[in-house]
């Protein structure tokens, strides 16, 4: 199987003080990895415009793609190009604002602007309690609350990102429901990574 041939994979942070850097691992049965990390994935902390670079090889000699933020500033309904270096386009990530404010949503989208799936908290009232928690002075960041994403296509459910609590953040991203494969794998890893890194939460 090629890297991006499977339906799960695992996503660890790796803490370092300068770039957010990020491992993604194809997982058998469980949290049994199944081979080798596939990508390795940074993104420079206090960057004037958000690119994150997804490399095949822990020294970074390799790109595979790269998250480009389409503007200079934030402005809340961002919206983020997923780019292969040889073929171009391979999505699109956009931040819906609106529903975002009880319970964060991201669309999905082709190339060609056509909309693939969204990806949205699983719980609207987690999603809620989280927002009401974050508030609590000094203590509020400390209490876990699950931060779990589903992705829909339409109204079916074709995958997951859950969140394991651990010191750094690791998530596991399965689309084993996704059998017509509407996501290209590197697009829903695209979207895993921008889940944990490109919103306040």
């Amino acid at each position: 199987m090629g890297p991006f041939d499977y339906d799960r994979y695992l996503v660890d942070q790796v803490i370092r003080p300068i770039a957010n850097l990020y491992r993604v691992t194809p997982l058998a049965a469980g949290e049994t990895q199944a081979g080798p990390p596939i990508a390795y994935v940074r993104q420079k902390k206090l960057a004037i415009r958000e690119q994150i670079r997804f490399f095949a090889d822990e020294a970074e000699t390799q790109e595979l793609f790269h998250i480009q933020a389409q503007t200079w500033l934030d402005t809340g309904g961002s919206r983020y190009d997923v780019v292969d270096g040889h073929e171009g386009n391979i999505g699109l990530l956009e931040h819906v604002f609106r529903k975002s404010l009880f319970r964060s949503t991201w669309r999905v989208s082709s190339p060609l602007g056509e909309e693939l799936a969204v990806a949205r908290e699983r719980s609207q009232a987690m999603a809620i309690a989280r927002r009401l928690i974050d508030f609590v002075p000094d203590i509020g960041g400390l209490i876990p609350i699950p931060y779990n994403f589903e992705i829909l296509a339409g109204d079916q459910v074709i995958g997951a990102l859950d969140r394991k609590f651990q010191l750094r953040d690791r998530y596991v991203l399965d689309l084993s429901a996704d059998a017509e494969r509407v996501l290209d794998r590197r697009l829903a890893i695209a979207l895993a990574i921008g889940l944990d890194t490109l919103q306040n939460r």
